[in-house]
């Protein structure tokens, strides 16, 4: 039997939700900021992944996720690690964020939430869907960020000052989002 989801008081359901919309913004700057010369730019020596392929990574685990915790929700394509420009990763990862946040306000809707448990992976066990849920994909994503951040930076294309600092200034990020508060 399947874990059930996990109930959310709606102010926490809110703040929940701003939360991935924060996690969304830095994602954006990152892509707004980036070199397009760092993009498809390889360490010498490295077999690791490039920029691209780590944002068409992060952005095909949203599909997975969507696709086996919420297949009521319409997929957005899949990207291209090798040949997805810039501009269509910002684009895509808008898309894949919408679609995750309409997945995260059922999963925390009092009910009757459609969404009722959280499947990482097809190998991974059922999470009941909560706030648990948002942590684990707030804490995959900000670990492909600072993966992306330090290759940017060892390709000789450094971040702005500005901007890395930027995502950590969560009020200003909540300002972004268009919220009228600020994190709480």
């Amino acid at each position: 039997m399947a874990p059930s989801a996990v109930a959310v008081p709606a102010d926490v359901r809110e703040v929940l939700l701003e939360i991935w919309a924060a996690n969304e913004r830095m994602n954006q700057l990152i892509l707004e900021h980036l070199d397009p010369r760092a993009w498809q730019a390889k360490l010498s020596g490295s077999k690791g992944r490039t920029i691209a392929a780590i944002f068409a990574h992060v952005h095909n685990i949203r599909r997975k996720w969507l696709r086996l915790s919420a297949p009521h929700l319409k997929l957005p394509a899949q990207a291209n690690r090798t040949h997805s420009t810039q501009k269509q990763l910002k684009a895509a990862f808008a898309q894949s964020a919408q679609r995750c946040a309409e997945m995260l306000a059922d999963a925390l809707a009092a009910s009757p939430a459609r969404v009722k448990t959280f499947r990482r992976d097809g190998w991974a066990q059922s999470w009941p869907a909560g706030p648990t849920m948002l942590a684990y994909m707030f804490a995959h994503e900000a670990h492909h960020r600072g993966q992306v951040m330090m290759l940017a930076h060892q390709l000789g294309f450094p971040l702005p000052g500005n901007i890395n600092y930027g995502l950590w200034d969560w009020d200003r990020l909540w300002k972004q989002c268009g919220f009228e508060t600020r994190p709480r």
